[in-house]
């Protein structure tokens, strides 16, 4: 079961403080990422590592835990919630992994319409300082 090694993997950086250079050696050279408010899918290392560099720092704050986890093969999809300027967010990732547990695939949802809107605003902000 990959998706097991790799869910260990990505707990392991999200607990490290989601550093970029430990997400790049967990995502497989042709990642790709789905974003809640980007329309097109984000493809290879590079931009799928600055996606999930800057949610990590836009979600990931003292308030961000997962509270539920399910894994059926090579996917997983883990429920997490968080707080962002006073606004409850509850959201999915959903993760594929390749054999080796190198994530293949990654999608992020997001509800209510507020908190996507929030999330939208700060994940763009995140991405302008990291260019």
């Amino acid at each position: 079961m990959s998706a097991h090694k790799g869910l260990k993997k990505w707990h392991a950086v999200v607990a490290g403080g989601n550093d970029p250079q430990a997400l790049a050696e967990i995502l497989h050279e042709d990642a790709v990422f789905h974003s809640p408010v980007v329309h097109t899918p984000q493809r290879g290392r590079p931009i799928v590592t600055a996606y999930l560099t800057a949610a990590g720092q836009t979600l990931g704050n003292e308030s961000f835990r997962y509270v539920r986890e399910i894994v059926d093969g090579n996917t997983a999809v883990l429920e997490f919630v968080t707080e962002m300027d006073g606004i409850q967010i509850n959201g999915i990732d959903m993760i594929a992994f390749d054999e080796d547990g190198l994530i293949v695939d990654f999608k992020v949802m997001v509800r209510p319409l507020k908190a996507i809107n929030k999330v939208w605003e700060m994940m763009a902000a995140q991405l302008e300082a990291s260019r």
